[in-house]
C-alpha cells in the first residue's frame, strides 16, 4: 500500500476512536430504581397522650350540700357529734341516709339531720363552735351496763325533783341530781352545768324520753348518757361511773339512769348538758326553782 494510503488510514482510525470516547464518557444514564430521597430530620414523635382522668364520683348526698337540714360531713367528724350538734340520735340519722356501716362517713358526705318530711327551715340548729374531738371507737361498741334501776315512785318526788317546770314544748322539767351547782353555764368554756358529787351518787332524767346513746365515744365526756325528749330538746350527762339505761331504753322524768362518777374527769362530777335542736342553751334557764 502506498505510504499516503497508509497515512490517511492512521489518520482516519484515530478521529474514529476519539468520536467513540467521547460518546461513552457523555452518555446519559437513566436511573430506572431510584432510591428514595432521604428524608429530612423531623422532630421527635409527640409522646402518646396520657389516659384521660378517671372521673371523680362525688361523695354520697353532694347535690344536697348547703340545703336547711343537711350536714356536710368535715375532717374529724363522726356520727355521734354530728347528732348531739343536730339534736338527733345517731341511729336516726343512719336510717335516714341509709348508712349500712354509721362508724364509716367520708368527708364531703351530706347527710340529712331532719326527719323526712319536716320543714328544715323551721328546725335547722346553728353549728356549734369549739366542739370537742371524738374518739373513732364503734358506734355500736357497749361499754358493761349495771343493772337498770326501777323508775323513782311517781307519787313520791326525789329531792332532786320535787319541783318541776314546764316550757313551750310541754315538757316539765325535773333536775338531775341533788347537790348543787358546781360550775355555770359558759357558751365558750362550758356547754352545760357542773355538779360535784360523790361516786356513785344517783344521776336522774330530768324529763320523759328515749335513751339515744349511752357510751363513751365522745371524748371529754367519759361514759355518757343522752336522752331525746321531743324534736327540740335532748339532754347529756357525762363522767358517769355507771350507766344503767341501754341505747333505745323509753325511760321517765326521775328515773335513775346513772351513777356519777369521774371517767374523764379529774374529780367526781356531773356534767350537765340541755340542747335545743342541737344548740347548748343554759340549763339553768329551763330547769325549776329549788
Amino acid at each position: 500500500m502506498p505510504y499516503s494510503l497508509r497515512l490517511l488510514l492512521v489518520v482516519t482510525t484515530s478521529l474514529l476512536l476519539s468520536a467513540c470516547g467521547t460518546s461513552l464518557h457523555q452518555a446519559p444514564v437513566e436511573d430506572r430504581n431510584p432510591l428514595p430521597p432521604k428524608p429530612a430530620a423531623s422532630a421527635p414523635a409527640p409522646a402518646a397522650s396520657a389516659p384521660a382522668a378517671a372521673e371523680v364520683k362525688p361523695p354520697p348526698g353532694a347535690e344536697n350540700a348547703g340545703k336547711p337540714g343537711y350536714y356536710t360531713v368535715k375532717p374529724g367528724d363522726a356520727l355521734i357529734r354530728i347528732a348531739l350538734d343536730n339534736g338527733q340520735g345517731w341511729r336516726d340519722i343512719a336510717k335516714w341516709n341509709n348508712l349500712d356501716n354509721p362508724n364509716r362517713i367520708e368527708v364531703g358526705q351530706v347527710l340529712r339531720v331532719v326527719p323526712p318530711g319536716v320543714d328544715a327551715s323551721a328546725v335547722t340548729a346553728k353549728p356549734i363552735a369549739s366542739a370537742p374531738k371524738v374518739e373513732s371507737r364503734p358506734l355500736d361498741s357497749k361499754p358493761p351496763v349495771a343493772a337498770a334501776s326501777a323508775p323513782t315512785n311517781a307519787g313520791a318526788a326525789s329531792p332532786a325533783t320535787a319541783a318541776a317546770s314546764s316550757d313551750d314544748d310541754g315538757l316539765a322539767w325535773g333536775w338531775p341530781v341533788a347537790h348543787p351547782v358546781s360550775a355555770g353555764f359558759d357558751e365558750q368554756r362550758n356547754k352545760g352545768l357542773d355538779f360535784a358529787g360523790k361516786a356513785g351518787d344517783p344521776v336522774l332524767a330530768v324529763a320523759d324520753g328515749r335513751v339515744v346513746y349511752a357510751g363513751s365515744g365522745l371524748r371529754g365526756y367519759g361514759n355518757l348518757v343522752i336522752i331525746k325528749h321531743n324534736n327540740t330538746y335532748l339532754t347529756a350527762y357525762a363522767h358517769n361511773r355507771a350507766m344503767l339505761v341501754e341505747q333505745d331504753q323509753v325511760v321517765r322524768k326521775g328515773q335513775r339512769i346513772a351513777e356519777m362518777g369521774s371517767t374523764e374527769s379529774d374529780t367526781v362530777k356531773l356534767h350537765f348538758e340541755v340542747r335545743k335542736l342541737g344548740k347548748p342553751v343554759d340549763p339553768a334557764k329551763l330547769l325549776p326553782a329549788r
